[in-house]
């Protein structure tokens, strides 16, 4: 049976006649609840709707059905990041039991839209100024831990979904004692690593070109607090595009000396400070695989597969830097049948 459709071209379901309720008797901000239409939707249960508003403008609703979403971290977060400057939706009306939050509408132009090889630079440095500006207002007890339990945990998404479920392989004892090795290794880094408020996806398709005060940020609700490196590697080694090594080196060195100038506690050592953020982004990608895989095999979101040869190169560039990492390269290898050899940099 086809699903049907209201007049307004979204889908026609329970919760999205309940949003339009919602929104029909709202006293903050006067809208036309029949102009509501799919604005995006993301690898969540949550899902975003535009809606002309009386004033001629449009804002933003978030349908994020509990008991799958809570919307109360991301009024939190919006308030935290809102505090630094940075531009943010501003929550205009909010319903948290029934899981609904109307928005401020930043617009349609991802960075991804919007990257070229003339734009990428100035783009970049705002989106590096808007990081530096939530990072040196951290402080901990605000955001929760990004502590080695969930790190961990997120490591583990790659053996359960990308090896197991992707790859239908299984790994040995003498395989998952190496890969054990390799997240050890990882953690201790990352752990080590000075702690400031983390978006956790600050990448190209959740950061607005907005003309002035670039970048509007989105997708924000799962912020925690943790290692200093994450944000940047999520915006420089993203999963949708790629930049050559010495555009991100260029980049990573210009946050770097930004972020001593505001008294941030990295690194004082740029090579050390680039070798967190390559373990931190090794990290990140190891996650993203397995979360990819898990997209597509639990939730059937296909599109992800067109990212994860991108995710592997990042993966086995930065695994075949490292010596301690090196067993990464070599159960890559055996898992996909290849036999290239490492040539190590540190």
């Amino acid at each position: 049976m086809q699903s049907q459709s209201n007049n307004t071209g979204a889908p026609s379901d329970a919760r999205l006649d309940q949003l339009q309720n919602w929104l029909t008797n709202q006293s903050t901000a006067a809208v036309h609840p029949e102009s509501i239409r799919p604005a995006s939707s993301d690898a969540s249960f949550r899902r975003y709707f535009r809606v002309d508003a009386a004033d001629g403008s449009t804002l933003i609703a978030m349908d994020a059905p509990p008991p799958q979403e809570d919307v109360r971290p991301f009024i939190h977060v919006a308030e935290v990041f809102g505090q630094a400057g940075v531009a943010v939706p501003q929550v205009i009306a909010q319903d948290e039991a029934q899981g609904f939050l109307l928005l401020s509408d930043l617009g349609s132009t991802t960075y991804l839209n919007q990257l070229s090889h003339d734009t990428a630079h100035k783009l970049y440095l705002d989106a590096i100024d808007a990081l530096l500006a939530i990072q040196v207002r951290s402080q901990p007890g605000v955001l929760p831990e990004y502590d080695r339990e969930l790190l961990l945990r997120e490591l583990n998404l790659f053996p359960e979904w990308y090896v197991g479920k992707h790859l239908g392989a299984t790994l040995d004892d003498k395989q998952a004692a190496e890969l054990k090795k390799v997240f050890d290794a990882l953690l201790a880094n990352n752990l080590a690593q000075p702690q400031v408020y983390v978006h956790r996806d600050y990448h190209s398709r959740n950061l607005m070109v907005l003309g002035e005060g670039n970048p509007g940020i989105l997708d924000f609700q799962d912020a925690v607090y943790g290692p200093i490196t994450y944000d940047l590697v999520s915006l420089l080694r993203d999963a949708y595009v790629q930049w050559d090594e010495e555009l991100v080196l260029d980049w990573t060195i210009r946050y770097w000396e930004r972020a001593r100038k505001l008294g941030l506690p990295v690194n004082p050592d740029i090579d050390a400070f680039y070798r967190d953020f390559e373990w931190m982004g090794l990290q990140r990608h190891l996650k993203v695989l397995g979360i990819f895989a898990r997209l597509y095999h639990r939730d059937g979101k296909n599109a992800y597969l067109n990212d994860l040869p991108l995710v592997l190169e990042y993966t086995r560039k930065t695994a075949g830097r490292y010596r301690e990492l090196a067993p990464l390269v070599r159960l890559l290898d055996t898992l996909e049948n290849r036999g290239d050899q490492v040539g190590y940099t540190f």
